[in-house]
């Protein structure tokens, strides 16, 4: 069976479904091709799910310590495989259907199978029945996956993070091989869960991607928590039973060996590219798979896209939205360009971290005069009512024009508090510009009003 499309999408992720929609909207008659599950490894077994499981545990940790409020509660328990029936049912599936239903009142064609290129113009889809599609122009949206590290083959007690995401129990021990965002992210969130949880990380730092003054903050509280941290940390070997895993790790010139019920390996991701004959389509890719695109998400050959994780770049569910977007609007004659200027990056962690635009480092070696304002959430009145005011905010900006470049978060709020400093970035507003705007009282965001009062040496609030 053959069919003929103008734009082919290959991948329903947040990537894939925005590129189709926006494609639809933009004059396009749209197939979208999906392997899996509609709305991809973030909506499904990512972000999404991972999401659910941290706001579950900090619900039960309010349960059992809210002392502090004169609310006591002779009896806190967890019944997790409730907990799993409501991620599993009231969020990721009420959130997937209703991705598909935008798919399908946009008019897009759904084809379920694995698409491969025989052409530059034609794929055939692999699943029930083989049907080939020839394309005007296609969009690649397939995504990434965990890396495997030798040894450490997936398996029952060998968790990635979708493993991880599908638990039956809470383990009463879990050790996680990476300390990146998904280590963190789900170490943090099975600890507020009842598990005893050992994060070993390879650099000399947990989060490496992130500042250290940031870091330390989540640190602390992690200590709080009784999450265990080895930096310099390599795992040799695992052995693998009926009940549990022993790991070996090495460091400080030292192996230990460490008992859990399971073992996480968050060492990061990588693109889902080698199954896509991409040879016979003549489309060049770089290191580790990713695919070589322009600034239009053009490949080697022009009528053909790619976005999101599978090029070169953060591996971020918002990223790849935003090259959706970007790609939909080129193949529709629009004169557009990607701008990575303003991408947040999220670590929810106890502390949340949120960071966008340049450190004070980065544009110090990019040759810019710039310097720093910091403000703690400790003096927010809305942080001290919600009893979670650690950390703090801080704005990098010109020193001349004192237009905001930059800003990094940590502290409560801070995944929805980064859209005013990404917004002030894109916009290239300056401290009096956000000074100068009215922010209700009393209000997280009014930290980022204070750190701009500060940086123009008129503080009120410290």
């Amino acid at each position: 069976m053959e069919y003929n499309t103008d734009t082919l999408v290959i991948g329903s992720g947040p990537g894939g479904y925005v590129a189709a929609i926006r494609a639809v909207q933009l004059g396009q008659q749209v197939t979208i091709v999906e392997s899996n599950a509609i709305g991809g490894v973030c909506l499904n077994v990512g972000c999404i799910p991972s999401k659910a499981l941290i706001h579950a545990g900090h619900v039960y940790q309010e349960s059992k310590h809210s002392h502090y409020l004169g609310i006591t509660n002779q009896q806190t328990t967890l019944d997790f495989q409730t907990l799993q029936k409501w991620k599993d049912e009231t969020v990721v599936q009420k959130l997937t259907s209703g991705i598909r239903g935008l798919l399908l009142k946009n008019k897009v064609q759904i084809v379920k199978g694995y698409a491969r290129f025989l052409s530059p113009n034609q794929v055939e889809i692999k699943g029930k029945g083989e049907k080939t599609i020839q394309f005007k122009q296609a969009i690649i949206a397939t995504g990434s996956r965990p890396i495997e590290i030798p040894g450490f083959a997936f398996g029952d007690r060998i968790l990635d993070s979708t493993g991880a995401l599908s638990l039956k129990e809470v383990p009463k021990k879990l050790v996680i091989i990476g300390g990146g965002v998904i280590g963190t992210e789900l170490g943090s969130a099975y600890a507020d869960l009842g598990a005893d949880v050992t994060i070993l990380e390879g650099s000399e730092q947990l989060l490496p991607s992130y500042e250290k003054d940031l870091v330390a903050v989540v640190e602390a509280s992690f200590a709080k928590k009784g999450i265990k941290i080895v930096t310099g940390a390599m795992a040799k070997s695992v052995k693998s039973h009926d009940t549990g895993v022993e790991v070996t790790v090495r460091a400080d010139q030292n192996e230990t060996i460490l008992t859990a019920d399971y073992v996480l390996v968050t060492v990061g991701r990588k693109p889902n590219t080698e199954d896509l004959g991409l040879a016979q389509a003549k489309i060049e890719t770089g290191t580790n798979g990713w695919i070589r695109v322009n600034q239009k998400y053009q490949t080697s050959q022009a009528h053909i896209y790619a976005i999101g994780d599978v090029i070169e770049g953060p591996a971020l569910a918002h990223k790849a939205s935003y090259d959706a977007k970007i790609a939909a609007e080129v193949i529709s004659g629009k004169n557009v360009a990607k701008d990575y200027r303003a991408i947040p990056a999220i670590c929810f962690t106890d502390p949340e971290i949120a960071t966008v635009g340049k450190t004070l480092a980065e544009a110090k070696t990019q040759g810019l005069a710039a310097d720093t304002a910091s403000f703690p959430f400790q003096a927010n009145g809305r942080a001290l009512s919600l009893n979670t005011y650690e950390g703090f905010v801080r704005l990098v900006f010109e020193k001349d024009s004192e237009v905001v470049i930059g800003g990094q978060i940590v502290g409560p709020g801070a995944s929805d508090l980064i859209a005013e400093i990404t917004l002030a970035i894109e916009a290239g507003l300056t401290l009096e510009d956000i000074a100068l705007t009215i922010h209700g009282h009393p209000t997280l965001s009014e930290v980022i009003m204070d750190t701009t009062e500060l940086a123009l040496g008129l503080p009120i609030h410290l």
